[in-house]
């Protein structure tokens, strides 16, 4: 039987080769943005290897797979439908603009690319775990509270999108602050829902028997909270007329009633 971190280490090798390809597009396209739309297609082309490779899959590694397949290609077809069209993202903007636009286009491969791919890598952990100690047959607890995390977070996210492509596609809305739906109890209700994933994912890979693989939510947290999410957003939101009368009443990620 091959081992965990055989099969693990050799996923990283195919990641960065993916994420080259997806790189030499960018250098064609000068937009380096697209690396968001293949951020979930990533995952599921790991799931797919982890699936190949593995033996003997039981019902909670085809569950996991199917979850990842679900979530990865809603998350791909939202940020293509959504940035279908339009310039590069403006992170990516003041990236090129940073570095200088004649550089970019090789530091970008590092930067951006190359680093993601290492991340999405790091947190794919929970999918082979899953897979590949199926320490219990038996549906549990864990896999419910998993299940109720996953669906819980879909619910987040998708929501949270359809409310604000709703609330964009309104002229006189520009400019302006949404504070109404799942904004009423957080301002970025995609970045919690993409938590509970997370969670949901490393909690079907306990209820495997993998411990360790919990260390991947934790990091998904982390960065969607401190690094990619939430301190970014802040600091585009924060030029907007009353953002900070929004970010008084409203928590900024785990979702609450907002404050008088």
């Amino acid at each position: 039987m091959t081992s965990f971190f055989e099969i693990y280490s050799n996923g990283l090798f195919l990641i960065l080769g993916f994420m080259t390809l997806i790189w030499l597009l960018s250098v064609y396209l000068k937009n380096a943005g697209i690396v968001d739309i293949f951020w979930g297609i990533g995952f599921i082309i790991l799931t797919g290897y982890y699936l190949l490779v593995e033996n003997e899959i039981s019902w909670r590694g085809w569950l996991i797979s199917l979850l990842v397949l679900l979530w990865g290609l809603r998350l791909s077809i939202h940020i293509f439908a959504r940035n279908y069209g339009k310039p590069e993202d403006i992170r990516y903007q003041n990236f090129r603009k940073n570095y200088g636009g004649k550089h970019y286009w090789w530091v970008s491969f590092f930067q951006v690319f190359m680093l993601q791919g290492i991340l999405l890598w790091m947190v794919s952990a929970p999918i082979l775990g899953t897979m590949h100690h199926p320490a219990s047959t038996r549906f549990g607890f864990i896999d419910l509270l998993g299940l109720l995390f996953w669906f819980t977070g879909m619910y987040f996210e998708v929501a949270g999108d359809r409310q604000l492509n709703k609330f964009r596609k309104n002229p006189d809305n520009k400019g302006k602050i949404f504070d109404d739906g799942l904004r009423r109890y957080t301002r970025y209700p995609q970045y919690f829902g993409e938590s509970l994933i997370w969670w949901g994912y490393g909690l079907l890979a306990l209820a495997s028997g993998n411990i360790f693989t919990l260390i991947s939510p934790i990091i998904m947290t982390w960065l969607l909270y401190f690094v990619s999410g939430v301190k970014m957003m802040e600091r585009y939101q924060s030029t907007k007329p009353g953002f900070d009368e929004y970010k008084n009443r409203t928590n900024a990620f785990f979702p609450w009633f907002p404050k008088k």
